[in-house]
């Protein structure tokens, strides 16, 4: 197999070729804010089945339904509680995935064989009208985790795709380079199935953020529900991982500009705040082992905020073997 075709000139046409291809079968690369995803189209249980295979992802792992409008959300979940209508309207589009329980169109090979299905409206301007060309010749949604190899690092731009699965996917599948996602890491997931929300998976979406529009209060995950990204070990570079060492010489490191670089040390990000962190995390870890680093130390952010997620995200990165 060889490198999908890659897509970096947006016209109307190119956009419905895109979603004509997903229609027809094919997977489909595209960016989205967060990081980039997998798609396929959601209701076809073949094509949903190579993302597994391309990913060598575990069959009862849960894919996010990507949506074009909120409105879809009815398509997809049934018993939709009042907060969670709140959520969508305030944070879609935006990094948010929201738990609900699946109507009969959420088939297993997308739910992992569970009742509920997760759905989102992602905020990039090209995802959505590729999106929204998908939805005008009858697609229902797609089905798209992140573009890498199941339990690696994400991927922020369309050439760390193309790195990571060249060689997995067909010549008539596609990658839309929309330039780097400006959140950077995964969304916030959010189970609404009970009476009060609960974070599955922190995000840029703050349990903060969540309290203030819905009023409640909420509770962290119990991993009751199986989700994206909720595995011990996971987002691993082949580098290992060291959180909050000190850097000998020839370790890589991540750490806010404010923490100097010790010499001899490979200085792979220097983020100015949390959100520039984030932004930076994927693409230094890939660096990390694009320089055949074999440590890298991460100085982990404080706060509240997205570093909630960040660190996060670290935990699993640094828990290899």
């Amino acid at each position: 197999m060889s490198q999908g075709q890659f897509i970096s000139h947006y016209t109307a046409d190119a956009l419905a070729g895109a979603a004509a291809q997903l229609k027809s079968g094919r997977l489909v690369a595209f960016p989205t804010e967060t990081v980039y995803g997998l798609g396929a189209d959601a209701t076809n249980s073949d094509a949903v089945a190579r993302i597994y295979k391309v990913k060598g992802r575990p069959a009862d792992h849960p894919l996010i339904v990507h949506l074009a409008d909120m409105q879809d959300i009815s398509d997809w979940a049934i018993e939709i509680p009042d907060y969670a209508i709140d959520l969508a309207r305030s944070f879609w589009p935006g990094p948010m995935t929201l738990i609900l329980h699946r109507s009969q169109l959420a088939e297993d090979f997308i739910t992992g064989g569970q009742n509920t299905v997760g759905l989102r409206v992602p905020d990039h301007t090209i995802a959505l009208a590729f999106l929204n060309e998908f939805k005008k010749i009858g697609g229902k949604g797609v089905a798209a985790p992140s573009a890498n190899r199941f339990g690696h690092v994400s991927p922020t731009t369309a050439e760390a795709v193309s790195e990571e699965l060249h060689a997995f996917l067909d010549p008539d599948d596609l990658i839309l380079n929309g330039g780097p996602s400006f959140v950077g890491v995964e969304s916030t997931i959010i189970d609404c199935t009970a009476a009060a929300p609960r974070i599955l998976r922190p995000g840029a979406i703050t349990f903060e953020m969540v309290e203030a529009i819905t009023g409640l209060k909420v509770v962290n995950r119990d991993d009751v529900i199986r989700v994206s990204g909720s595995l011990e070990h996971h987002y691993a570079p082949s580098a290992q991982v060291v959180l909050d060492g000190y850097p000998r010489p020839g370790d890589g490191l991540i750490a806010l500009d404010s923490t100097p670089t010790p010499e001899g040390v490979i200085r792979l990000a220097s983020p100015m705040n949390n959100e520039d962190f984030a932004r930076q995390l994927y693409g230094a870890l890939r660096e990390a082992d694009a320089q055949e680093i074999d440590q890298v130390i991460v100085i982990q952010p404080d706060g509240e905020d997205i570093a909630i997620a960040i660190r996060d995200r670290l935990k699993r990165a640094a828990a290899k073997g």
